[in-house]
């Protein structure tokens, strides 16, 4: 294996930016959480906004792709009021709201 656990999450990290065109100021208020290797060919990495119980496990390969079927899991359901949100930039708020109600 060619990639560090460092290297899986920036690169989940990336695609997860790209995914939803946030800029680099969004990107500061993502964390990779956690980025564990999974048997000899792949990583599954989790990602987080800080202070928020939303996560995105995403799955990157040796060969440094990442499957775009991540999962998001979140205790919060669409619907549900979004004053957790609030002091987060626009982006960031619209990206949240729209994994939550795509539950």
């Amino acid at each position: 294996m060619l990639l560090t656990s460092t290297d899986a999450g920036e690169i989940a990290l990336e695609f997860l930016m790209a995914e939803w065109n946030l800029s680099d100021n969004d990107k500061e208020w993502f964390t990779v959480v956690d980025s564990r290797l999974i048997g000899e060919s792949w990583y599954t990495v989790e990602i987080s906004v800080e202070g928020l119980p939303d996560k995105w496990y995403i799955q990157v390969y040796d060969t440094g792709e990442c499957d775009p079927n991540y999962t998001f899991v979140s205790p919060i359901r669409g619907g549900q009021r979004y004053d957790d949100l609030s002091d987060l930039p626009e982006l960031v708020v619209e990206v949240m709201i729209s994994e939550r109600n795509a539950r």
